[in-house]
């Protein structure tokens, strides 16, 4: 068992977010008889698993759904992660074609320099904002 100070250095987070990861359900401690939180080393494992997630771009929310579906708050293993990061691959396969297709329209937008709201393919694709009538739709 690590105290709470030793286990934030180790898994290079601060206290902060481990109270934070704790309040989210992502992280649980044990508490000594002087109500010091106590981490089980195999956590450390747990907190790579949610910063590596939250770095390719889930939410705490979705990293919170794929660690439920582990047996007993267990820690992910090396199959837990290839599981998940299969379910997880089509997600990020669609944001990156967004991404492609952000970068491409982008490009196509800042050499037209139209500023048309009724026509820039980027901000109002096929003038969706128009089929809800007239006037500002974005600033409500």
């Amino acid at each position: 068992m690590l105290a709470i100070g030793e286990f934030a250095r180790r898994a290079g987070v601060s206290v902060a977010t481990l109270h934070f990861y704790e309040r989210k359900g992502l992280l649980h401690s044990h508490r000594s008889g002087g109500n010091q939180r106590l981490y089980e080393r195999q956590s450390l494992r747990r907190i790579a698993f949610i910063r590596a997630a939250q770095q390719v771009g889930f939410t705490l929310t979705q990293i919170a759904a794929a660690l439920d579906t582990l047996p007993a708050q267990r820690t992910p293993n090396r199959q837990d992660w290839a599981r998940l990061s299969a379910q997880w691959r089509e997600d990020l396969d669609q944001r990156m074609r967004a991404l492609q297709q952000l970068r491409d329209q982008l490009d196509q937008c800042i050499g037209c320099g139209c500023l048309s709201l009724s026509k820039c393919s980027l901000f109002n694709p096929d003038d969706e904002l128009g089929n809800d009538g007239a006037g500002a739709r974005r600033w409500s």
